[in-house]
C-alpha cells in the first residue's frame, strides 16, 4: 500500500483521531455504502456496536458524537466545530437522524448505539459493526470497520477506504523500512526531504504539495493561536483549566523570570493539546492525542533557528511525514494498540526528524534523530484519566515536545553514527505494544486512570 504524508498529515477535529476522526470516517462509509448498494430509501432504522477500546473510552473520547455525524455524512476535516451541539441536540431530540444528510431514519441513542466492553472483533481493539434495517425489522446491510490509528480506517475485508494514497499509487521510491529509506536516497543522490517530494509528486504538482503543506502548517499554527487565547474549563468530569492563556500572558508580558524557548515551546504544545481536548480543529500529526508535538517544535525551528524558511517548513513536514509512514508501515500508530509510544513517541521521533532535516544536516543524522526520539519514549503508556484526552495526555505533549527538539540537537552535534538503528526502535516499540497489558492501551483501565480519583 502506498501512503501519502497527507495520509499523516490530517485535518480534523477533536479529542481522538482514533476514536473520533476515525469513527466519523467508519460512519460515512457505511452511509456512503447503502447508498451506492440502492439501499438508502429502505432504511428505517440504523444502529452502532462499539467494541473493544472504542467502548472502554469511548464517552470521554466523543466517539458516540462522531458515529452520528459521521451518519449524517459529516467529515473531519470540514465538520465545524461550532454546529456540533446543535446537531446533536436534534437527533436526540427527534429520535431520527438524516443519513448523508438526505433520508430520515429512526435512531435511539439508548438501544441503537451500544458499548460492548467486554467484546472484540476480530482484527482490532477498535471495532465497529454498524446495521440498517426496513421497516419490518429486516437487515438491509451490516459492515464491521476498525479505527486502526491516526483517523485511518479499515473494513473487514482489510482494506482502508477513503485516503490519499489512492493519489500516490505510482511512487517513484517505495521503501518498506528506514534502511531501504536511506540506502535509495544515497543511491540517487538524495536528501530525505527530497526523495519524499518526488514520491508526493507522483499524484499530483510539485507546487501543489507545497502549497497543501504550508497550508497543514497554516492549520497548525491557527490551532496554537487559539488555544493561546481560549481561557475557561474542558469538557468533562475533570473540570480541568486551560492553562496556556495564563502562561502565554506571563510568557508575553515578561512577567515569568527566568523563562526560556522551554517555556514558550511548552505553552505551545498545551495550546494545540487544550484545543484538542475542547473538539477544536487539530491536524493529526500522526494522532489527535498527539498533535502538539510537530506544531510545537516546527514553531521552535520558525522562532529560535536563525533563517528558518518556508523551504525549511516544507523540509520538515516532508521528513517527519516519511518517519510517520515508517511507524505506520512497519509498527501502528494506535495507541489502543501501541500504547501512547505510538503516538506520543511517534510524534516524538517525526518532530525531531523534522527539525533535523529543516536544519539541514544529513540523511544518517535525520535517521539518528528520529531514533532518539522514539527510544526514550519505549513503553509509554495509554492510561487516560476518565477515559479523556487531557490527563496525562496534554501535559505528555509538552514533554515530546522537548525531547524531540533534544533529540535533534543530539543528532546535529553528531555524525550520524550511532548503535541503535531506527528500524531496530521501531521493531522494538512494536514489541513493546504487543507485550504491554490491555489496561495500559487506551481502556483507562490501568495506571493513572486508577490511581488517580477522578473527582
Amino acid at each position: 500500500m502506498s501512503i501519502s504524508i497527507f495520509d499523516i498529515f490530517k485535518v480534523g477535529i477533536g479529542p481522538s483521531s482514533s476514536h473520533t476522526m476515525g469513527p466519523m470516517n467508519a460512519a460515512r462509509q457505511f452511509a456512503l455504502d447503502l447508498e451506492d448498494s440502492g439501499l438508502l430509501d429502505e432504511v428505517d432504522r440504523v444502529t452502532c456496536r462499539l467494541y473493544g477500546s472504542l467502548a472502554a473510552t469511548g464517552k470521554g473520547h466523543c466517539t458516540d458524537r462522531a458515529l452520528m455525524l459521521g451518519l449524517e455524512g459529516q467529515q473531519p476535516h470540514t465538520v465545524d466545530p461550532d454546529r456540533v451541539d446543535d446537531t446533536l441536540a436534534r437527533i436526540s431530540a427527534d429520535g431520527r437522524l438524516n443519513i448523508l444528510g438526505k433520508h430520515p431514519a429512526r435512531f435511539d441513542q439508548a438501544q441503537d448505539l451500544l458499548f460492548h466492553h467486554d467484546q472484540l472483533l476480530p482484527l482490532h481493539t477498535n471495532g465497529m459493526r454498524f446495521g440498517a434495517l426496513n421497516a419490518n425489522g429486516d437487515a438491509l446491510l451490516t459492515e464491521e470497520f476498525y479505527s486502526i490509528g491516526g483517523g485511518f480506517v479499515m473494513d473487514e475485508h482489510g482494506e482502508t477506504p477513503g485516503t490519499a494514497d489512492e493519489e500516490a499509487t505510482d511512487q517513484p521510491f517505495v521503501f518498506k523500512d528506514a534502511e531501504e529509506l536511506l540506502q535509495i536516497a544515497d543511491d540517487n543522490g538524495l536528501s530525505l526531504p527530497e526523495l519524499m517530494m518526488a514520491n508526493e509528486v507522483a499524484g499530483r504538482s510539485e507546487a501543489e504539495v507545497r502549497e497543501r503543506l504550508l497550508a497543514i502548517w497554516s492549520v497548525m499554527d491557527a490551532c496554537i493561536e487559539r488555544g493561546l487565547l481560549q481561557e475557561g474549563i474542558l469538557p468533562g468530569i475533570l473540570k480541568l483549566r486551560r492553562r496556556a492563556p495564563k502562561l502565554y500572558q506571563e510568557l508575553s508580558s515578561g512577567a515569568l523570570e527566568g523563562s526560556d524557548f522551554l517555556d514558550w515551546v511548552d505553552v505551545w504544545a498545551l495550546a494545540v493539546n487544550e484545543e484538542n481536548a475542547a473538539g477544536g480543529k487539530v491536524v493529526t500529526a500522526p494522532t489527535n492525542g498527539a498533535a502538539g508535538i510537530v506544531p510545537a517544535v516546527l514553531k521552535y525551528y520558525l522562532k529560535f533557528v536563525p533563517q528558518a524558511t518556508n523551504d525549511g517548513i516544507v523540509d520538515f513536514l516532508l521528513t517527519a511525514g516519511g518517519i510517520g509512514i515508517l511507524y505506520k508501515k512497519n509498527a501502528s500508530i494506535s495507541g489502543a494498540e501501541m500504547g501512547c509510544q505510538g503516538e506520543v513517541g511517534v510524534a516524538c521521533s517525526m518532530a525531531a526528524a523534522g527539525l533535523a532535516s529543516a536544519m539541514g544536516v544529513s540523511n544518517e543524522q535525520i535517521e539518528n534523530a528520529a531514533e532518539i526520539g522514539m527510544e526514550h519514549n519505549l513503553g509509554l503508556t495509554c492510561d487516560p484519566i476518565a477515559g479523556l484526552v487531557q490527563i496525562p495526555c496534554i501535559e505528555r505533549n509538552a514533554m515530546g515536545s522537548i525531547k524531540a527538539i533534544n533529540a535533534a540537537r543530539m543528532a546535529l552535534r553528531g555524525d550520524g553514527k550511532h548503535m541503535v538503528s531506527l528500524d531496530q526502535v521501531i521493531a522494538t516499540m512494536r514489541q513493546t505494544g504487543m507485550d504491554m497489558s490491555t489496561i495500559y492501551k487506551e481502556t483507562s483501565e490501568g495506571g493513572l486512570a486508577v490511581n488517580v480519583p477522578e473527582c
